[in-house]
């Protein structure tokens, strides 16, 4: 293990774990291309598709829980939608993550473009006045939450990611959440879904130990100073952003498949 390959695992992980705090999700979104791509560029052996999901898990798991941590305070973490999707999300993901051994690579990159695709249309269908509503009073549809929570765990089981940013658009456009309160509880549902993917991963030999503590030391670093960002950024700007990088990662997942 050489120090051009621990900065550049280190620097993914840092970037990631940072949008991750931003945006409510975790973070796999970014770190599953950067960590296909670019160590190849840096003359590095590249991983498998196997081995990215692998430790994207272990590093989602960390990165959550910072923001989560970061978020605690001020009523952003809504605690009843964090039990339904929560419980929900962490069986689907047990059944994707251990489904996912039977699927080839190109079968793992076509759920997890499938996934991209349905998020990102989800992002740009305009939202109704979701940020007017007190936190305090917000309110949503109970067995649909948790209908969409199994869903979501099961694709974002087979991918190794959390699920994250398929929850930000379900919990704004769907449920009718503000945006804050989604970032901050889709944070903590993520890190429920991600210790059953993790789990999957490790029992199936999926995780490279290394990259992943590399991972995880940048995240705890990362994750809460995203979330600081977050708290003051209009939350117009903070949709906008995530629509556009989910595109983006559907764009290029899909130009690779085809």
């Amino acid at each position: 293990m050489d120090l051009t390959f621990i900065v550049v695992i280190f620097l993914i992980g840092f970037i990631g774990s940072f949008v991750s705090g931003m945006l409510g999700v975790g973070g796999s979104i970014i770190k599953y291309p950067m960590l296909l791509y670019i160590p190849p560029l840096f003359g590095l052996a590249a991983f498998s598709a196997h081995e990215v999901s692998g430790i994207s898990a272990v590093q989602v798991l960390f990165a959550s829980i910072a923001g989560v941590w970061a978020f605690r305070k001020g009523g952003y973490l809504n605690k009843s939608l964090i039990a339904y999707m929560g419980v929900s999300i962490l069986i689907g993901s047990f059944i994707g993550s251990y489904g996912s051994s039977f699927l080839s690579e190109q079968g793992v990159n076509i759920v997890y473009g499938v996934l991209a695709v349905i998020a990102a249309v989800m992002m740009f269908i305009p939202k109704k006045k979701v940020d007017d509503i007190p936190l305090d009073a917000v309110t949503f549809n109970k067995p649909l939450a948790a209908i969409l929570a199994l869903v979501v765990g099961i694709g974002s089981g087979i991918v190794g990611a959390a699920g994250g940013f398929m929850l930000v658009p379900i919990m704004l456009t769907v449920l009718g959440i503000p945006t804050r309160m989604t970032i901050a509880t889709s944070l903590a549902v993520t890190f429920i879904s991600s210790i059953g993917g993790t789990a999957g991963k490790l029992l199936t030999g999926q995780v490279d130990y290394w990259p992943a503590l590399i991972m995880i030391i940048a995240s705890v670093l990362a994750a809460p100073l995203g979330a600081k960002v977050s708290k003051n950024m209009n939350t117009k700007v903070l949709q906008m952003i995530l629509a556009l990088l989910i595109a983006a990662t559907a764009v290029k997942i899909w130009l690779d498949i085809l």
